[in-house]
């Protein structure tokens, strides 16, 4: 296998580049006409909840913690 050239391996860059922005990105939150808050950039699709399941999400650390005490 030869080794790439220099045109080769500058070419390579920006798609390196894109690759690593994309994988470093935040998460990104939308509201739907519903009430649902939609989360992009955890996965190849986004996952939508609506508020109770948001109450339901967010509590699971407080449970956590509890059960772990006892």
């Amino acid at each position: 296998m030869s080794e790439p050239t220099y045109e080769e391996l500058k070419a390579g860059c920006p798609s390196s580049k894109k690759k690593k922005a994309q994988a470093h990105r935040l998460a990104e939150f939308r509201v739907g006409e519903k009430g649902g808050v939609s989360v992009y950039g955890l996965g190849r699709f986004p996952v939508t909840l609506y508020y109770e399941q948001w109450i339901r999400l967010l509590d699971v650390p407080r449970i956590f913690a509890t059960s772990s005490r006892e």
